[in-house]
């Protein structure tokens, strides 16, 4: 048989079509995250400077203006540009793996962290006290009008846990970005050839 014969390709498995890309869905909901954590810091900042804290469904939430330099609990608040520099590298490996998502839940998950990770580095960039030191506007509060039972917080953190939480998720269930599934492997023990 020479390299010019052809090939028959009569009893053979068609390699199946890969998942469609979700690109949509990773930029849509990157999108409309990264809007509403925008528009509600706006709203935060216009409606809560300077005013006591709103107390809504019996306690269980706070509306309260923080503005933190650092991270949760203000860890890392003499850390601010390498915080900024932090999500400014995740946001650009994110973006690189993106045309290569065929995952829904891996496109959800990273769109979701990606529109966290931007909303927050904004705050970083545009906001007092100067560029790469700017402080995190957060507004909402659990349980304690002070943030002394969980951080106080914003959209775009609640989009960064949803995100991570949904990408842990897909990981633990042997999905992968591309949308392709990892086989477990069988544990036999005693078998021998």
């Amino acid at each position: 048989m020479s390299d010019n014969d052809p090939v028959s390709t009569e009893g053979t498995t068609p390699t199946p079509e890969p998942p469609p890309r979700r690109l949509g869905l990773f930029a849509g909901l990157a999108v409309v995250v990264l809007g509403l954590d925008i528009v509600t810091k706006l709203w935060a900042v216009a409606t809560l400077e300077g005013q006591e804290p709103i107390r809504l469904f019996g306690g269980a939430l706070y509306l309260v203006l923080v503005r933190n330099p650092g991270a949760a609990w203000s860890i890392g608040a003499d850390y601010t540009w390498l915080l900024s520099l932090i999500m400014a590298a995740v946001a650009a490996a994110i973006l690189f793996f993106a045309p290569r998502l065929r995952s829904g839940g891996w496109a959800a998950g990273l769109g979701l962290v990606l529109a966290g990770a931007l909303g927050n580095l904004g705050d970083r960039l545009f906001r007092p006290p100067g560029f790469l030191h700017g402080h995190v506007v957060d507004f909402l509060s659990l349980f304690a009008p002070d943030g002394s039972v969980w951080p106080v917080f914003n959209v775009a953190d609640s989009a960064i846990c949803v995100g991570g939480a949904l990408i842990v998720l897909m990981a633990l269930l042997g999905r992968e970005y591309d949308g392709t599934l990892i086989e477990k492997k069988s544990s036999k023990k005693g078998t021998s050839s």
